[in-house]
């Protein structure tokens, strides 16, 4: 790769890197071409962008970002699952196929200028998706309305059973 085409790798993946909402570092050695293809499908189906670059270039484009952080990360063979919309996507994605093929290892991550270490986001891969949070909290915010109603008709109704009561005994006396 000649001067200028390594130039234009470092900014495409420095802007790259400055829009992305979290960034994935793995070990792929020992995977074969067919199972990294594999995975960069899944990825891209799910807008997130997996690319196999080398350590230098990767340590200029992120050289004065917030993944500058990851460089420790850095070394050997490594890949990065980049993601623009859902940062917790590429996490579960990576997760499922190191489950599946033993060759991939997460190293690590960056989540909104925070790094990531292998644990953190395995954890964060088992974080509900945003639909089934926002399907709890509806639940809950449903919850307190039915429950405060429940609270509130006990008492009228506690009160027509004891004026009820009170009727039929005066009336069996009568």
């Amino acid at each position: 790769m000649d001067r200028r085409r390594k130039e234009e790798v470092v900014a495409e993946l420095r802007e790259k890197l400055a829009k992305a909402k979290s960034v994935v570092v793995t070990d792929y050695k020992g995977l074969k071409a067919p199972e990294i293809g594999e995975l960069r499908k899944t990825l891209r189906d799910q807008g997130v962008d997996f690319r196999v670059i080398k350590n230098t270039l990767m340590r200029l484009a992120s050289k004065d970002t917030d993944a500058a952080a990851l460089d420790p990360l850095i070394e050997g063979t490594c890949a990065i699952a980049i993601s623009y919309d859902d940062p917790v996507i590429s996490a579960k994605l990576l997760r499922d196929f190191s489950r599946e093929n033993e060759h991939l290892k997460i190293k690590g991550g960056f989540l909104q200028s925070q790094v990531l270490e292998a644990k953190d986001v395995i954890a964060l891969a088992d974080i509900p998706s945003r639909e089934v949070l926002l399907g709890q909290l509806l639940g809950v915010l449903n919850g307190v309305p039915t429950s405060l109603v429940s609270v509130l008709s006990a008492v009228p109704r506690s009160m027509v059973t004891v004026l009820s009561a009170i009727k039929q005994k005066k009336e069996e006396q009568q």
